[in-house]
């Protein structure tokens, strides 16, 4: 079961991915208003066993800490986005008040697993919108978490510091190579398919066609 939360800053998705027998859970990108989510967690029984950061931009890590200290579980994020992860997402930049971060203790490497009940995690490193951007691929949910990789008709921007236009390309054409019918959740907006984008994402379409 993923479900969809759209609470973090600039409307950032929150996700909470759990295996509906054992219960077993992970919360994805908290980017704030925990309130909501730990609400659904309770709701739906889950216990917590991950913490997993996509990318770390403020407005997908900006509620790591108050989810530690809730369920004291581990932070895993991309051992490249490590250091714009304690320097505060770039918040800064924008003079957005942050609440650091807790170190991560889980580096979310390409092909790194995890596990929750019968499920299995996979991290795919996907770099181009930040040096350690993943997408984390649940194949048996038929599942791709894209983090800010890929939206709905769109991609992830390149112009912030630590983004590259042809590491994204690279990342793009990686995705394409996933089974058609795979959902997927991005970091912003609502749910597609890669099937669907294929055909309707400018980016994609361009890459799928040669």
């Amino acid at each position: 079961m993923i479900i969809r939360l759209p609470i973090g800053m600039l409307e950032s998705n929150t996700y909470l991915l759990y295996d509906e027998e054992t219960l077993e859970g992970a919360i994805i990108d908290p980017g704030g208003e925990t309130a909501r989510l730990f609400e659904e967690v309770h709701k739906h029984h889950v216990e917590i066993r991950y913490l997993l950061n996509t990318h770390a931009h403020f407005d997908h890590v900006t509620a790591n800490a108050e989810v530690v200290s809730e369920y004291g579980v581990p932070l895993a994020i991309h051992p490249a986005d490590r250091e714009l992860l304690l320097r505060g997402g770039g918040a800064a930049r924008w003079d957005i008040a942050y609440v650091p971060s807790p170190e991560p203790k889980i580096e979310l490497t390409d092909g790194r697993r995890l596990e929750l009940g019968e499920l299995e995690i996979e991290s795919l490193h996907t770099p181009g919108h930040t040096p350690g951007s993943v997408c984390l691929y649940v194949p048996a949910a038929r599942a791709l978490i894209t983090g800010d990789t890929l939206f709905p008709g769109s991609v992830g921007r390149t112009d912030l510091p630590g983004g590259d236009a042809r590491q994204l390309t690279a990342s793009l054409r990686r995705l394409l190579e996933l089974p058609p019918e795979t959902t997927v959740y991005p970091g912003h907006g609502s749910t597609t398919t890669l099937k669907k984008e294929r055909r309707t994402n400018p980016w994609l379409k361009r890459l799928a066609q040669g």
